[in-house]
């Protein structure tokens, strides 16, 4: 059966099995995509299948395909197996029965990222089947990845590191495409992504009774202050490579590209159109207040109240940093409150002179000749952080057709009726082939 076959059939089995990750702890349930996995790579010459479950099934699967020089650089696949889940009333076609119309799969996680993961089982499966394959293959099929990888990558990173190889990894995404004003194509390739500062804000005032608040010094009023004070932070915009080749890519005007690099005009955002979202969040530091508590009783008046946020941090800042913009931008309030660290984790990023990123670079102009490769960072997490945690580089890699720009691929990830165009899935499985082939064959 041709390769893409192959996947096509792994690809519709791995939604049908629906493991869909509420962050609960027993929900996920990798272990059916796990016995898809093992039962897909049965019989396999060379390959040797490890199985890891830190709680009941919440199975995460090794496949190893030792190569024949142990001098050779190594190459890991990291796929995850967890999904999302869905409003069923918002879908139009049925979530997880990977259904075909017209050339395209529809299915929850279908982009996110059950089709990178099913290529790379089969074209690990294609080279352990063919032998000679100078440098080793690891391909992880990982449980957790949509709760932060708590019980996948991370685990695995912390409690049994040797189980793979960490130095030159590959997952989600990239492959799409910024078409540029004056007819020109650019094509992504993920080499980092933003880090988690999660913050929690407490604030104290007077208790009482709901009917005598004279003199009372109010939480609630404290913490309303508080969230205008954070809600004003206008954070610097990035001056990285990165965020001007982004917006260089979209061949703009030179006032425009000069406005929208520096900062200086947040209406020339706009200018981006489905991107406007996804250029803010990569421009710079954000912070999303999300969570907000007070009281518990109508008649009593609370003492504590507490803002939780989701911030977003760039490359090269840290913890440290976080907490002094927030002190700064709190002023003279900064002393009634207390600054808890939820989930923090600083921002990673890979080089783009190394012979990974350049394999991938030049897989891509194989494809699309005339199209530039420029380097992205992810707004959201993968589990490539904890790879680069480990002294290794990560990239998200993938192939998709001239017509799926960021926007398009970008927007399918966690939405109603998800789903890929099988031309890309083609195109995905012949750009890992070709990687391999450059990388480790």
């Amino acid at each position: 059966m041709p390769l893409y076959d192959e996947t096509l059939d792994l690809l519709q089995e791995l939604i049908r099995n629906a493991c869909v990750n509420d962050f609960t702890p027993g929900s996920g349930q990798e272990v059916r995509n796990a016995d898809t996995l093992a039962r897909f790579f049965a019989d396999t010459p060379r390959a040797v299948l490890q199985r890891f479950e830190p709680e009941p099934g919440r199975i995460s699967l090794i496949v190893k395909v030792e190569g024949t020089d142990p001098d050779a650089e190594p190459l890991t696949f990291m796929g995850h197996t967890d999904v999302v889940p869905v409003d069923e009333a918002k879908w139009s076609k049925p979530a997880f029965d990977a259904v075909i119309e017209d050339g395209i799969l529809y299915g929850r996680g279908v982009v996110d990222m059950l089709f990178i993961t099913a290529t790379m089982a089969a074209v690990t499966r294609d080279i352990a089947r063919r032998g000679g394959n100078r440098a080793t293959v690891y391909f992880a099929a990982l449980a957790d990845e949509e709760s932060r990888g708590t019980l996948g990558a991370k685990w695995l990173s912390e409690n049994y590191p040797e189980a793979l190889s960490w130095r030159n990894c590959l997952s989600e995404t990239g492959g799409s495409h910024l078409p540029g004003r004056d007819g020109s194509d650019s094509v992504i390739i993920y080499v980092g992504e933003k880090g988690a500062a999660q913050r929690r804000l407490h604030v104290h005032g007077d208790a009482g009774h709901g009917s005598a608040p004279y003199n009372k010094d109010s939480a609630i009023v404290k913490i309303a202050r508080v969230a205008e004070r954070i809600a004003a932070i206008r954070p610097h915009i990035s001056d990285s490579d990165i965020w001007s080749g982004f917006i260089r890519a979209f061949r703009f005007d030179e006032h425009t590209q000069q406005a929208l690099i520096a900062g200086l005009d947040p209406d020339a955002l706009r200018q981006l159109g489905e991107l406007a979202g996804f250029a803010d969040a990569i421009s710079h530091l954000t912070i999303a207040q999300t969570v907000l508590r007070a009281g518990q009783a109508i008649n009593v008046l609370p003492s504590h109240a507490w803002l939780e946020m989701d911030i977003r941090t760039l490359p090269g800042q840290d913890q440290e940093y976080v907490d002094k913009l927030l002190r700064e931008a709190l002023g003279d309030l900064a002393d009634d409150v207390a600054i808890e660290h939820l989930i923090s984790e600083d921002a990673t990023q890979s080089p783009t002179e190394h012979p990974l990123y350049e394999a991938l670079a030049d897989t891509l102009r194989e494809f699309f000749p005339d199209a530039t490769v420029v380097p992205m960072i992810a707004p959201g997490g993968s589990d490539l952080r904890f790879a680069r945690r480990l002294g290794g580089v990560g990239y998200g890699f993938a192939v998709h057709a001239p017509a799926r720009t960021l926007g398009h691929v970008h927007g399918q990830l966690h939405s109603h009726d998800e789903y890929l165009h099988l031309e890309d899935l083609k195109l995905t499985v012949e750009g890992y082939r070709r990687v391999a082939e450059k990388f480790v064959c």
